[in-house]
């Protein structure tokens, strides 16, 4: 049985309002499917070691 290659949209920098910035990853339909303030994104970086390369826009697939 193949296995199926998901494809995945890159996270892009969404500002709703003032001060709050978000990564938001949609969608084949443009529908938010995953969401992240930048602030814990950032600070979860820091906290682990990479192991994992990614491409641009990936940043939460793996340590970059």
């Amino acid at each position: 049985m193949p296995r199926r290659k998901s494809k995945t949209n890159k996270r892009s920098l969404l500002k709703p309002r003032k001060g709050d910035r978000r990564y938001v990853r949609r969608n084949k339909r443009g529908e938010f499917k995953k969401e992240v303030k930048v602030g814990r994104s950032l600070s979860a970086d820091r906290r682990r070691a990479a192991k994992t390369r990614v491409k641009k826009g990936q940043g939460d697939r793996g340590d970059t």
